[in-house]
């Protein structure tokens, strides 16, 4: 027998009854983006290989781990985007979209990594993000947080918490790794092995580290605040205030450091205890280098990525909502109704913004009644032989107790929107 053909494994099909909510969160995400002037932009979903190690860093998970690589029929190495960032500065660099010019962009689709599946860690993925380029001063950074809060607002869920923190200039950053290299070094006996690969080529990112056994280290570790330059505490500071002062709260987590190399400044995550291990549905912050390593001119710049199936999923908990397929359902069970019901639908769709579905196969009364009820729609327009002999339309309502109404076929539109009104 031949094996049935399934999806890859932690690569999921997105069923009818889930796409509603998608919708929902896809468009709000879009509504609120522009309504922060960002522009849409589009990427590849392939990229060339090099385009990830020199941005993400080759001493990374992502890159050592998790890419999904291969070798084309021209032999050249191209990879599947594991994120959006490196893509976007790449498409703007190619084009000259931020040469000396402010630009707030934003884009959404799938990612890869091969990852272990687990509940909120898929190895397709599908990530919203937002960049900003070409504005130094921590407002920009305090903006992107705002839109986060709004989105969580509007998206109504609750209990999702900010975390920041500063990681300074390149600077202070590369005097902080050599204090941090000593004193790892001087308890080198308890790194792990992922520590000891990391300690002299990505030694921040054992701050991060899970490992029970080696959490006392880690408090222990000196302080990245201790060893930050002015600008960057001055604009920590701003932050902070900003943050304050729209009433948005928050703590300050020293041992947030962000996974990818390029991150410089602020670094921010949004996170939630309702999704288990898989906590943080928004994370992002300033990358100021990011541009001149692939190429550009130095230009500041910042942004966020949003994990969509976490957001899906917190929904999912916090406001379980089933949406209806349609608004009306057309009944049919008379000669020459299917066509009458079809040219009423096409009327009903042009002239308002109702979702209608047309009876289509045939079947009695009882049984369109039944296909109504599934569909979730609130009112029944019913085309039998006494309706399509006088011209009329008769409108049932399926959700709430309200008396039947038959309507001349020119005035059901408005029978509907009355019928239908909040």
């Amino acid at each position: 027998m031949s094996k049935t053909l399934q999806s890859v494994r932690g690569m999921h099909d997105l069923l009818p009854d889930q796409s509603p909510r998608w919708q929902r969160v896809e468009s709000l995400l879009r509504r609120v983006a522009s309504a922060y002037g960002y522009q849409e932009i589009r990427m590849p979903i392939v990229e060339e290989t090099a385009l990830f190690k020199r941005s993400i860093g080759e001493v990374t998970d992502i890159v050592e781990k998790e890419m999904y690589t291969f070798e084309d029929r021209n032999g050249d190495s191209l990879t599947l985007r594991p994120e959006g960032t490196a893509g976007c500065v790449r498409a703007c660099l190619e084009h000259g979209l931020i040469h000396n010019q402010i630009r707030r962009l934003w884009y959404i689709g799938p990612m890869f990594r091969h990852e272990r599946p687990q509940k909120g860690r898929y190895r397709q993925f599908h990530q919203f993000g937002v960049e900003s380029f070409g504005i130094a001063t921590p407002d920009v950074d305090a903006e992107l947080i705002l839109m986060g809060a709004r989105l969580w607002r509007e998206l109504g869920l609750v209990d999702v918490h900010l975390e920041i923190n500063t990681l300074g200039s390149a600077a202070a950053r590369l005097a902080y790794r050599e204090v941090l290299i000593a004193y790892l070094e001087s308890h080198r006996h308890r790194l792990d092995e992922d520590a000891l690969r990391r300690l002299h080529s990505n030694p921040l990112r054992i701050l991060d580290s899970k490992n029970p056994d080696m959490q006392d280290l880690i408090e222990g570790a000196p302080r990245l605040m201790d060893h930050l330059d002015e600008e960057s505490l001055a604009d920590f500071a701003m932050l902070r205030a900003t943050l304050d002062a729209a009433g948005i709260p928050y703590r300050v987590n020293p041992r947030l450091v962000r996974g990818l190399d390029y991150y410089c400044k602020t670094v921010f995550e949004w996170v939630t205890t309702h999704l288990g291990a898989q906590g943080t549905v928004c994370a992002g912050g300033r990358y100021d280098g990011l541009v001149e390593q692939l190429g550009g001119r130095a230009t500041p710049a910042a942004g966020f990525a949003i994990g969509l199936e976490r957001i899906v999923a917190l929904l999912e908990q916090q406001a379980p909502v089933e949406a209806p397929e349609a608004d009306v359902y057309v009944l049919t069970a008379a000669p020459g109704a299917d066509i009458a019901g079809l040219c009423l639908a096409e009327r009903l769709r042009g002239e308002t913004p109702l979702r209608v579905m047309v009876n289509c196969g045939g079947g009695g009364l009882k049984a369109q009644f039944k296909r109504a009820d599934r569909s979730g729609a609130r009112l029944a327009l019913i085309l039998g032989e006494d309706e399509i002999r006088e011209g009329r339309v008769t409108l049932k309502a399926l959700r709430e107790e309200l008396p039947q109404e038959s309507v001349p076929t020119g005035e059901v539109i408005g029978a509907v929107m009355r019928r239908l009104a909040p």
